[in-house]
C-alpha cells in the first residue's frame, strides 16, 4: 500500500521511507494524479481540521477516493463533539487516575504525537487517547477537583509544537509510518492485519470461543496480526487490511454498521453490508429465491390485508416469520387458526410484512456451506430435542436448545441439495453463506439463506478439521492480494 504524508511545509518533515511521499495540502486537493491512485493511505497532517479547512477537506475527499485516511473524516467530527470529552474522560478513567496520580498541580497537559508522549510513564495513556481520536497531534487538558477529568481536546499544529519536543516527535513519526498498524506503538511483521469482531454475551454467537482462537492461532502461521475488537472498537476498524464479522449480524445491531465502514474504508470483508442487508430480511429473501426460481416451501408475504388468504396457500400448520428473525428468533408456528390469527395480529405490531410458510417437517436440515460461490462444508443439523426447529430457545435445560449434527464431504451431498444451495448463494453474490435445505418426499427445498453462518469447532470442521478455518482466511489473503495488484 502506497503512503502520503500530506503536510503544510513539507520541508519541515525530515523523513524518507519506501512507498511514502511527503506533500502538501494543496498537491492532494489539486493534482489529478492524486486523484487516481488507488491503494492509497492517505496521513493527514494538516496545521487545521476546521470545517471548510484545508486539513478538512484532505480527509474528505480521500474518503471520496477510496482511500484510507488518517484522521478520517469521523474523526475531525468527533474532536468537536463536546460530550465527547466527558465519554472518553468514563471510558479512561481508571488509566487517567493512575497516570496522573502523582501530579500535585491542579491541570496538567499532555500532549500526543503519534499515539506517544515524550515521558514514558504517559505512553499507556496517549495511546488510549490516540486511538479513540486518531488524530497525529494532539493537546489534551486535564483538571482535577475531586479526582482527574479531561478539561478540553484539541488538534494541534506543527506550529504548536515545542522546539524541545521536535526529535521526539519525528521520531514517533517515523516509527508510527513504518508499521502496518496505526493505533498502537507495538510494531509486527506480519503481512496483513485482521480485526475479527466479536460480542461477549452474544445469544446465538456463529463461533463458539474454541472456534475463535482456531481462526486466531492459524490466521497468524498464515501471516496475519489478529486481534479481536468488540463493538466499542468501530473507531479503530481503518487501522486493519480486514474484517471478519463473528458476532450475529442484522441490520440495526453494530454489526452491519462495521461491515459498511470497513466497505468504505476499503477493507476486505466478511461479511459484506449487503448480505447482511438481503439476509436478514426474510421478505427479500422469499422474492428473490421466488424470482429465481428456487424451490422452496410454499411460502407468502402477508400484510393486514390479504391474511385471510394465507391459510389457502400454505395450509395448516402454518410457520410465520417476522423479516428480521435470525437463528430461529422471531420464528412462530400456527397450528390452527384461532393461533394463526393471534400470532399475526401480534407480530403485525412491529412489522408491515411477515412471511407465511407451509410446514414442512424433516429429521434434519442440510446447511451446505460456501464462499465465494464454493462449496467448502456440508452439515445435517437434526432438530432440537422435541421441537420441530434446529434451535429450541424456550428448552430448559441449555444441552436440549439444539440438535446433534454431522458432517459430509461436499461431494457426497445428493446432487439436487447441492445444486439447490448454489443456486441460491449466487443470488447473493460474493462472499460466506450457510444454505438450509430440507429434504421433504424426495424434493430439495432451501429453507434460509444465512450471510453469517456458523463456523463452531466439532460442528462444522467435524470432517474436514483446519481447512474450513484456512478456506476463509485465505479468501481474505486473495481479496487483500488482489487489491495490491490491481
Amino acid at each position: 500500500m502506497n503512503k502520503l504524508i500530506v503536510v503544510s511545509q513539507p520541508e519541515k518533515w525530515p523523513i524518507i521511507m519506501d512507498h511514502t511521499s511527503i506533500i502538501t495540502s494543496q498537491d492532494y486537493l489539486t493534482n489529478p494524479k492524486y486523484a487516481e491512485l488507488k491503494n492509497v493511505r492517505v496521513f493527514n497532517l494538516s496545521d487545521k481540521y476546521n470545517y471548510q479547512s484545508k486539513g478538512y477537506y484532505v480527509s474528505l475527499l480521500a474518503e471520496a477516493r477510496g482511500h484510507t485516511s488518517i484522521p478520517n473524516i469521523s474523526n475531525l467530527v468527533d474532536l468537536g463533539e463536546k460530550k465527547l470529552v466527558k465519554i472518553v474522560s468514563e471510558d479512561f478513567e481508571e488509566e487517567i487516575q493512575k497516570s496522573l496520580k502523582l501530579i500535585k498541580s491542579q491541570e496538567f497537559t499532555l500532549s500526543i504525537y503519534f499515539g506517544q508522549n515524550v515521558a514514558q510513564k504517559y505512553r499507556e495513556l496517549s495511546s488510549l487517547i490516540f486511538r479513540h481520536f486518531q488524530i497525529p497531534f494532539l493537546r489534551v487538558i486535564f483538571k482535577h477537583t475531586t479526582k482527574w477529568n479531561i478539561k478540553s481536546i484539541k488538534a494541534i499544529s506543527l506550529t504548536e509544537i515545542p522546539t524541545d519536543h521536535l526529535e521526539s516527535m519525528h521520531y514517533f513519526a517515523s516509527e508510527f509510518f513504518s508499521k502496518k498498524r496505526y493505533d498502537s506503538p507495538k510494531a509486527n511483521k506480519a503481512e496483513y492485519d485482521l480485526a475479527i469482531l466479536v460480542q461477549n454475551n452474544d445469544p446465538a454467537p456463529p463461533s463458539n470461543p474454541k472456534a475463535i482462537k482456531k481462526f486466531t492461532d492459524l490466521a497468524e502461521k498464515m501471516n496475519f496480526y489478529v486481534e479481536i475488537i468488540s463493538p466499542k472498537d468501530l473507531h479503530r476498524l481503518s487501522s486493519f487490511d480486514a474484517l471478519f464479522i463473528r458476532q450475529s449480524t442484522e441490520v440495526n445491531n453494530e454489526a452491519y454498521a462495521f461491515a459498511r465502514k470497513a466497505q468504505q474504508d476499503g477493507l476486505a470483508i466478511v461479511d459484506y453490508p449487503d448480505a447482511i442487508l438481503k439476509c436478514c430480511n426474510k421478505v427479500f429473501m422469499a422474492e428473490a429465491l421466488h424470482k429465481n426460481g428456487v424451490p422452496t416451501p410454499k411460502t407468502m408475504i402477508i400484510h393486514k390485508d390479504n391474511t385471510h388468504e394465507v391459510l389457502k396457500v400454505t395450509g395448516l400448520p402454518c410457520v410465520l416469520k417476522s423479516p428480521d428473525s435470525t437463528f430461529s428468533f422471531g420464528v412462530k408456528k400456527a397450528k390452527t387458526k384461532e393461533e394463526f390469527e393471534s400470532l399475526t395480529t401480534e407480530m403485525f405490531k412491529t412489522s408491515d410484512l411477515i412471511i407465511a410458510q407451509e410446514f414442512t417437517y424433516s429429521e434434519y436440515d442440510w446447511r451446505i456451506g460456501i464462499l465465494d460461490n464454493k462449496p467448502f462444508y456440508a452439515c445435517r443439523y437434526f432438530m432440537a430435542k422435541g421441537h420441530w426447529q434446529i434451535y429450541n430457545w424456550s428448552a430448559d435445560k441449555k444441552d436440549d436448545q439444539d440438535g446433534n449434527a454431522d458432517c459430509f464431504a461436499v461431494e457426497d451431498v445428493p446432487e439436487q441439495v447441492m445444486k439447490a444451495a448454489l443456486k441460491s448463494a449466487k443470488i447473493m453474490g460474493k462472499g460466506l453463506y450457510g444454505i438450509d435445505v430440507k429434504v421433504v418426499n424426495g424434493k430439495a427445498l432451501v429453507i434460509e439463506i444465512n450471510d453469517n453462518p456458523n463456523i463452531d469447532f466439532g460442528v462444522e470442521d467435524g470432517l474436514y478439521g483446519d481447512a474450513v478455518y484456512t478456506t476463509i482466511l485465505q479468501a481474505f489473503k486473495n481479496r487483500l492480494n488482489s487489491k495490491q495488484d490491481s
